[in-house]
């Protein structure tokens, strides 16, 4: 399995203001690299949060691209994970439209009640872990169903989670040309953060984007 985080961050580091609302950090360009991206892998992955900040429909919106998925044999979409450990996802939110396969990763602690609602919703909810997802868990059972190329697209904290069970190998990050600042807002990497055995990150392209630069990093 090949897990590849792509993301974009502000100058400093940032993935959004401290209100978590939705930023449009980099531009047209790099938005047609990230549905490139996302139409060359199996599965595309996000956290609860995400979805709940930003309800993204994951989707590859081109046709070209779609008809490129066809022709290799590939279904029209990538499957859509959420990691979910308490089953927050709303059955109205726009991984649940049909549009694409779903699946939900929850903890087996998840509210059996939340966890019939995504269910009805049309998504295939998978239990991996007592009171969190179980990551290494999780991809394998990913990998049990032929999802073997995916893309993460955040957030921070699952982003983290990934990168302290060591499973990223590579990471592409797009910076902006914009400073958000603030203690509260979310960065690349959240959850508990490091201390010690920080990730040693092989840098192996930089490439200037519309007012940015894309940073690829093998991991």
């Amino acid at each position: 399995m090949v897990v590849h985080v792509n993301a974009a961050t502000s100058v400093d580091g940032k993935l959004a203001s401290r209100r978590r609302e939705q930023l449009a950090i980099s531009g047209p360009d790099d938005f047609a690299r990230v549905e490139r991206v996302r139409a060359a892998n199996d599965a595309v992955m996000v956290g609860v949060g995400t979805v709940l900040a930003d309800d993204p429909s994951l989707t590859v919106d081109d046709a070209g691209l779609v008809g490129e998925r066809e022709e290799r044999g590939a279904p029209p979409q990538p499957t859509r994970v959420v990691a979910d450990s308490n089953a927050r996802t709303p059955p109205d939110a726009r991984v649940l439209d049909g549009a694409a396969p779903t699946i939900v990763l929850v903890a087996s602690d998840a509210p059996a009640e939340r966890v019939a609602a995504i269910e009805a919703a049309g998504a295939t909810v998978v239990s991996v872990g007592d009171e969190r997802v179980a990551l290494p868990a999780a991809f394998g059972e990913l990998a049990e169903r032929g999802l073997v190329d995916v893309m993460v697209e955040g957030g921070g904290e699952l982003i983290f989670s990934l990168f302290d069970a060591g499973l990223v190998d590579e990471l592409s990050v797009y910076v902006g040309n914009t400073v958000v600042g603030g203690r509260d807002a979310p960065t690349l990497a959240d959850g508990e953060g490091f201390v010690e055995n920080y990730p040693d990150l092989d840098l192996t392209d930089v490439e200037r984007i519309d007012d940015g630069v894309l940073l690829r990093y093998d991991c």
